[in-house]
Order: C-alpha cells, then sequence, then structure tokens
C-alpha cells in the first residue's frame, strides 16, 4: 500500500507526494480516506498564505472534512472495527482543561485541528487519528455525506447557539455551504420561514431547491426592504451571518426583529470593523456569536441517517485526487458556479 498526501507548495501551488504509510499507535485507528471537502479556509490558506495569526509556513496538506474506512487499530480501541466507514471529527482537544470538562471543548486553548498552521490536514490517502474522534457512519450514510458531517456540525451549532425552534423566522445571510447546513439545521429544528440572501445566483437557486422559504439576491435587491415586506415590518426572529463578509456582518443589525437574536458565524477579513450598536440595542437583540461546534458529530449522523436532515444536494462538483489543484482553481476563480466541491481520495 501506498500513501500519498496533496502539498501546498506555495501561493496557489499543489504537489501530490509519497509521504509514510500511518501506523495506529494506542488509541488510534488508520483510516483510508474516501471523500475530503475543500473547505473556505482551506482556499483562504490556498489563496493567501494565512487566516488571522494562523500562517502556512513549507509546505503544507490541506483539509479538514473528511470520511473514510478504518484498516487498521491501535492498542485499547473498542467499538470500532477494521472495515468500519467513519466520519472524523478534526479537532484534539486536551480534555483536562476547564473548557474540554464543562463540555465546551471547541474553546479549548491547545486543540489540534487538522489544516490548522502548523498541523496538517487529511488531503491524503491514509491518516492515523484518535479513535474517540471517529465516528462510525450507519449503512444509508455514504462517505460523501460522511465528509458534510464537519461543516453540518458548523450548522447545528449556529441554530442552537441562536434558539431556533418551532415556528422561527430565520435569516440566512450567505449561501455558502456553511450557510445552506445552517438553513437545513434551522429548518430541522422547527425554523417556519427562512430567507437566504447572497450576490450569487447558483447559490441562492441551491438555496431553493434545498428548501429555503424565499431567496434575496443583494446585488440586485435591496436586502431590508425585502426582509421587511416578508415580515410585516418586524424583521425575522433570529438573523446568522455566514457569509464572513464585512457588509453583511455590519447589515445584521437592521433585519432582526426586536428582542430577537443575532448569531456571527463567519469570519469578517478585517479585525476590526465599524458596528452600529446603537441599532442593535435600540432592538434589544442578543448577539452571539460560534466558533466551530461542540458535542454534535452523532447528532448530526443521526439527524442524516433518520432523513431529518439531507446534505446530498450540496455537493456541486467532485474531483478526483489527482485533480485537487484544478479543484481549487475551480474554487477560487469560478466560484459563482460553485456551492460545495469534494475530492474522490
Amino acid at each position: 500500500m501506498a500513501n500519498r498526501a496533496a502539498f501546498m507548495t506555495g501561493i496557489r501551488k499543489m504537489e501530490i507526494r509519497e509521504v509514510p504509510m500511518p501506523t495506529a499507535k494506542s488509541g488510534q485507528v488508520v483510516v483510508k480516506l474516501e471523500y475530503v471537502g475543500i473547505c473556505g479556509s482551506d482556499v483562504h490558506y490556498y489563496e493567501h498564505g494565512r487566516i488571522g495569526s494562523a500562517i502556512v509556513n513549507g509546505d503544507f496538506i490541506l483539509g479538514h472534512e473528511c470520511a473514510g474506512v478504518v484498516t487498521a487499530l491501535g492498542d485499547g480501541v473498542r467499538g470500532l472495527a477494521v472495515g468500519d466507514r467513519v466520519a472524523l471529527e478534526p479537532g484534539a482537544t486536551c480534555g483536562e482543561c476547564e473548557y474540554c470538562k464543562t463540555g465546551r471543548y471547541n474553546l479549548c486553548p491547545d486543540v489540534v485541528f487538522l489544516a490548522t498552521p502548523p498541523v496538517q490536514g487529511c488531503f491524503e490517502n491514509y491518516i492515523a487519528f484518535p479513535a474517540n474522534l471517529a465516528f462510525k457512519l450507519p449503512d444509508n450514510i455514504s462517505t460523501k455525506e460522511g465528509a458534510l458531517v464537519e461543516p453540518l456540525a458548523v450548522g447545528l451549532e449556529a441554530a442552537k447557539t441562536g434558539g431556533v425552534t418551532l415556528g422561527n423566522s430565520v435569516t440566512i445571510l450567505g449561501a455558502g455551504c456553511i450557510g445552506l447546513v445552517s438553513m437545513l439545521a434551522s429548518k430541522a429544528f422547527g425554523a417556519a420561514d427562512v430567507t437566504v440572501v447572497d450576490v450569487i445566483e447558483k447559490r441562492l437557486e441551491k438555496a431553493l431547491e434545498l428548501g429555503a422559504t424565499r431567496v434575496i439576491n443583494a446585488a440586485k435587491q435591496d436586502v431590508e426592504k425585502e426582509i421587511m415586506q416578508a415580515t410585516g415590518g418586524l424583521g425575522t426572529d433570529i438573523v446568522m451571518e455566514t457569509a464572513g463578509s464585512v457588509k453583511t456582518t455590519q447589515q445584521a443589525p437592521f433585519l432582526v426583529k426586536r428582542g430577537g437574536t443575532l448569531v456571527l458565524v463567519g469570519m469578517p477579513p478585517e479585525d476590526i470593523i465599524a458596528f452600529n450598536f446603537a441599532k442593535l440595542m435600540g432592538q434589544v437583540a442578543d448577539i452571539r456569536t460560534i466558533f466551530r461546534y461542540k458535542n454534535l458529530y452523532p447528532t448530526a449522523i443521526k439527524a442524516l441517517a433518520s432523513g431529518t436532515i439531507d446534505v446530498s444536494g450540496i455537493v456541486t462538483h467532485e474531483y478526483a485526487f489527482e485533480d485537487i489543484a484544478e479543484a481549487f482553481r475551480v474554487n477560487i476563480d469560478e466560484k459563482a458556479g460553485v456551492v460545495k466541491i469534494v475530492i474522490k481520495i
């Protein structure tokens, strides 16, 4: 058996090389990866070489949304067997800090997260990984869907943090993968009315296909006017900013209902932006933030297995491992036609 990995060797440069075959240490499994999704963070590293203080130094393997088949077990591994299909939760935390012990392990300061420099990612054939972060997939979930469990967990975290419940109205700003899974999660939580806003028509079409009540093209329509018309001038109970855009972050307070909740999911490109807190305070609205997710992989897998949530329609492009450089190019240069790209390893 040979193991190969796709290395980012510079800005917009990719090279596939042979690498050593991993072995399962105590408490680990070796997984033959079948699908890995391209995340927005992967694209950002590939295009810019950094995200905030996280800087790519040297050759770097991207990728953290992954699923595959167990091929080897380390000592002490229970509950998994060779041949099991699994989705990997990409962040290994310390388990000892205050945040880990109170169930908020997404805040662990010592997390080792795939494809977050200097930790190498998973665009490779085989990976050794902690067995307690390898979640078995039911027979009716493909490994392609398994690779989408990670972004779905983000959407579930957004809906949970926003307090979405039966009958709520929700506005999703951004119709990329995270916006769409946040929409699917909101509907699963009971939202009765979901508006999705974007500037890319292909993504808005996908939002409608996946169950949005309505969509708004911000490049052609007045978003605030459209939201107010749809809600009788009230705004929506919850507004989720998933685009990571300065403009949509600034826009959010003008769309939320009095007493509602604003959830910041996307990360704006600038650390400091102008924000109308007076408007938000006048609305007596909550502002909440999320960072990744916590304790949601089992929930996400059960939601997929039961048919409560269907993520299969999110993927618009699939590329072979050998064509990974082209996949990244398309994601950057032809993004108007892209919602989600996965790599078949």
